[in-house]
Protein backbone atom coordinates (compact mmCIF):
# COMPACT_ATOMS: atom_id res chain seq x y z
CA UNK A 1 0.00 0.00 0.00
CA UNK A 2 1.01 3.55 -0.50
CA UNK A 3 0.04 4.84 2.55
CA UNK A 4 -2.26 5.06 5.73
CA UNK A 5 -4.97 6.92 7.45
CA UNK A 6 -3.89 7.93 10.99
CA UNK A 7 -4.84 10.71 13.91
CA UNK A 8 -2.66 13.24 14.80
CA UNK A 9 -1.75 12.71 18.49
CA UNK A 10 0.24 15.35 19.48
CA UNK A 11 3.98 16.51 19.38
CA UNK A 12 6.72 15.55 21.47
CA UNK A 13 10.34 15.15 21.51
CA UNK A 14 13.28 12.61 21.17
CA UNK A 15 16.86 12.23 21.63
CA UNK A 16 18.98 11.60 18.38
CA UNK A 17 22.31 9.67 18.46
CA UNK A 18 24.20 12.47 18.99
CA UNK A 19 22.28 13.82 21.90
CA UNK A 20 20.27 16.16 20.44
CA UNK A 21 16.69 17.36 21.17
CA UNK A 22 14.50 16.48 18.11
CA UNK A 23 11.01 17.63 17.98
CA UNK A 24 8.64 15.12 16.56
CA UNK A 25 4.76 14.61 15.83
CA UNK A 26 3.08 11.14 17.36
CA UNK A 27 0.57 9.71 14.91
CA UNK A 28 -1.54 6.82 14.74
CA UNK A 29 -1.31 5.10 11.64
CA UNK A 30 -3.65 2.40 11.44
CA UNK A 31 -4.57 -0.38 11.62
CA UNK A 32 -6.58 -0.15 8.52
CA UNK A 33 -9.01 -2.66 6.78
CA UNK A 34 -9.48 -2.91 2.83
CA UNK A 35 -13.19 -1.83 2.70
CA UNK A 36 -13.85 -1.54 -0.80
CA UNK A 37 -11.52 -2.88 -4.44
CA UNK A 38 -12.11 -0.06 -7.40
CA UNK A 39 -11.91 -1.82 -10.74
CA UNK A 40 -11.26 -0.58 -14.50
CA UNK A 41 -14.09 -2.39 -15.66
CA UNK A 42 -16.68 -1.44 -12.96
CA UNK A 43 -15.30 1.97 -11.58
CA UNK A 44 -13.06 3.61 -14.35
CA UNK A 45 -10.00 3.93 -12.61
CA UNK A 46 -8.16 1.49 -9.56
CA UNK A 47 -7.87 2.21 -6.10
CA UNK A 48 -7.95 0.85 -2.89
CA UNK A 49 -10.44 2.23 -0.58
CA UNK A 50 -9.05 1.75 3.40
CA UNK A 51 -11.48 2.74 6.69
CA UNK A 52 -9.62 3.38 9.75
CA UNK A 53 -11.15 3.84 13.79
CA UNK A 54 -14.61 1.05 13.88
CA UNK A 55 -17.50 2.71 14.64
CA UNK A 56 -21.07 1.45 16.39
CA UNK A 57 -23.88 0.31 13.84
CA UNK A 58 -26.03 2.58 15.22
CA UNK A 59 -24.06 5.39 14.24
CA UNK A 60 -23.75 4.19 10.79
CA UNK A 61 -26.34 5.40 7.67
CA UNK A 62 -27.83 2.41 5.57
CA UNK A 63 -26.04 2.94 2.83
CA UNK A 64 -22.57 2.44 4.54
CA UNK A 65 -24.10 -0.18 6.50
CA UNK A 66 -25.06 -2.41 3.76
CA UNK A 67 -21.82 -1.82 2.15
CA UNK A 68 -19.69 -2.99 5.23
CA UNK A 69 -22.52 -5.46 5.82
CA UNK A 70 -21.63 -6.86 1.80
CA UNK A 71 -18.07 -7.26 2.09
CA UNK A 72 -17.92 -8.51 5.78
CA UNK A 73 -16.13 -5.84 7.74
CA UNK A 74 -17.03 -3.75 10.72
CA UNK A 75 -18.52 0.24 9.91
CA UNK A 76 -15.64 2.38 9.39
CA UNK A 77 -15.35 5.51 10.95
CA UNK A 78 -13.17 7.44 7.90
CA UNK A 79 -12.62 6.32 4.14
CA UNK A 80 -9.84 7.12 1.81
CA UNK A 81 -8.88 6.01 -1.40
CA UNK A 82 -5.39 5.06 -2.49
CA UNK A 83 -4.10 4.67 -5.56
CA UNK A 84 -0.44 3.46 -7.07
CA UNK A 85 -0.67 0.65 -4.73
CA UNK A 86 1.17 -3.76 -6.17
CA UNK A 87 0.41 -7.09 -4.90
CA UNK A 88 -2.37 -9.11 -4.83
CA UNK A 89 -5.21 -7.50 -2.43
CA UNK A 90 -8.50 -8.23 -1.34
CA UNK A 91 -11.04 -7.15 1.03
CA UNK A 92 -11.09 -7.26 4.56
CA UNK A 93 -7.05 -6.96 4.54
CA UNK A 94 -5.31 -5.04 7.51
CA UNK A 95 -2.69 -2.84 7.50
CA UNK A 96 -0.50 -1.76 9.61
CA UNK A 97 2.57 1.02 10.55
CA UNK A 98 4.41 -2.28 10.06
CA UNK A 99 4.16 -1.18 6.38
CA UNK A 100 6.71 1.79 7.34
CA UNK A 101 9.46 -0.30 8.31
CA UNK A 102 11.71 -0.09 5.24
CA UNK A 103 10.28 3.22 4.63
CA UNK A 104 12.50 6.35 6.11
CA UNK A 105 10.48 9.82 4.81
CA UNK A 106 6.55 9.93 3.92
CA UNK A 107 4.71 12.81 2.47
CA UNK A 108 1.56 13.73 5.63
CA UNK A 109 -1.60 15.17 4.48
CA UNK A 110 -3.88 17.14 7.13
CA UNK A 111 -6.32 19.37 7.03
CA UNK A 112 -4.72 23.00 8.72
CA UNK A 113 -6.00 24.89 12.07
CA UNK A 114 -9.20 27.49 11.04
CA UNK A 115 -8.45 30.84 12.31
CA UNK A 116 -11.12 32.41 10.50
CA UNK A 117 -11.07 35.89 8.81
CA UNK A 118 -7.34 37.35 9.35
CA UNK A 119 -5.76 40.43 7.81
CA UNK A 120 -2.90 40.68 5.46
CA UNK A 121 -0.33 40.71 7.85
CA UNK A 122 -1.22 37.21 9.29
CA UNK A 123 -2.09 35.73 6.69
CA UNK A 124 0.83 36.41 4.14
CA UNK A 125 3.17 37.87 6.37
CA UNK A 126 3.14 41.87 4.86
CA UNK A 127 5.29 43.90 6.94
CA UNK A 128 2.73 47.12 7.03
CA UNK A 129 2.80 49.96 5.52
CA UNK A 130 4.21 53.76 6.42
CA UNK A 131 6.10 54.64 9.62
CA UNK A 132 4.39 54.42 13.53
CA UNK A 133 4.65 58.17 13.65
CA UNK A 134 5.05 61.30 11.42
CA UNK A 135 1.33 61.40 11.33
CA UNK A 136 0.29 57.74 10.67
CA UNK A 137 -3.05 57.29 12.23
CA UNK A 138 -4.45 53.89 11.53
CA UNK A 139 -2.55 52.13 8.30
CA UNK A 140 -0.11 50.70 10.32
CA UNK A 141 -1.33 46.76 9.05
CA UNK A 142 -2.90 47.94 5.92
CA UNK A 143 -1.96 45.98 2.71
CA UNK A 144 -1.70 49.09 0.60
CA UNK A 145 -2.61 49.69 -3.14
CA UNK A 146 -4.34 46.78 -4.74
CA UNK A 147 -4.01 47.97 -8.19
CA UNK A 148 -4.09 51.38 -10.50
CA UNK A 149 -7.50 53.24 -10.74
CA UNK A 150 -7.24 54.44 -14.52
CA UNK A 151 -6.05 51.69 -16.37
CA UNK A 152 -6.66 48.41 -16.08
CA UNK A 153 -9.07 50.20 -13.68
CA UNK A 154 -9.32 46.60 -11.91
CA UNK A 155 -8.40 44.35 -9.51
CA UNK A 156 -6.51 41.41 -10.54
CA UNK A 157 -7.81 37.93 -9.29
CA UNK A 158 -5.01 36.20 -6.63
CA UNK A 159 -4.38 39.87 -5.42
CA UNK A 160 -3.36 38.75 -1.82
CA UNK A 161 -6.00 40.52 0.80
CA UNK A 162 -7.75 39.79 4.16
CA UNK A 163 -9.94 36.90 4.51
CA UNK A 164 -10.36 33.33 5.63
CA UNK A 165 -7.39 31.72 6.93
CA UNK A 166 -6.60 27.92 7.70
CA UNK A 167 -8.79 25.20 7.18
CA UNK A 168 -7.42 24.00 4.25
CA UNK A 169 -6.04 20.76 2.69
CA UNK A 170 -2.15 20.91 3.48
CA UNK A 171 0.68 18.37 2.00
CA UNK A 172 4.09 18.73 3.81
CA UNK A 173 6.36 16.42 1.76
CA UNK A 174 9.64 14.60 3.09
CA UNK A 175 9.15 14.37 6.43
CA UNK A 176 11.72 11.72 8.17
CA UNK A 177 10.33 8.69 10.27
CA UNK A 178 12.34 8.87 13.95
CA UNK A 179 10.61 5.65 15.13
CA UNK A 180 7.96 2.99 15.10
CA UNK A 181 6.34 1.86 17.73
CA UNK A 182 3.88 -1.37 16.30
CA UNK A 183 2.50 -2.69 19.37
CA UNK A 184 0.45 0.58 19.60
CA UNK A 185 0.27 1.53 15.81
CA UNK A 186 2.18 4.99 16.39
CA UNK A 187 4.53 6.60 14.20
CA UNK A 188 6.78 9.40 14.92
CA UNK A 189 7.87 11.74 12.64
CA UNK A 190 10.39 14.72 12.91
CA UNK A 191 8.53 18.29 12.92
CA UNK A 192 5.25 18.73 12.54
CA UNK A 193 2.27 18.01 10.53
CA UNK A 194 -0.97 20.33 9.58
CA UNK A 195 -3.86 19.29 12.03
CA UNK A 196 -5.21 19.91 15.71
CA UNK A 197 -4.28 17.02 18.21
CA UNK A 198 -7.06 14.57 17.26
CA UNK A 199 -7.08 15.00 13.76
CA UNK A 200 -7.26 12.64 10.51
CA UNK A 201 -4.30 12.53 8.43
CA UNK A 202 -3.10 10.53 5.98
CA UNK A 203 0.63 9.28 5.53
CA UNK A 204 2.16 8.67 2.31
CA UNK A 205 5.39 7.04 1.40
Amino acid sequence: MPGLIGKKIGMTSVFSADGKNVPCTVIEAGPCVVTQIKTLEKDGYEAIQLGFSEKSEKNTNKAEAGLFKKVGVAPQRHLVEFKGFEGEIKVGDVFTVDMFADTSWVDVIGTSKGKGFQGVVKRHGFGGVGQSTHGQHNRLRAPGSIGACSYPAKVFKGMRMAGQTGNARVTVENLEILKLIPENNLILIKGSVPGAKGSIVIVNK
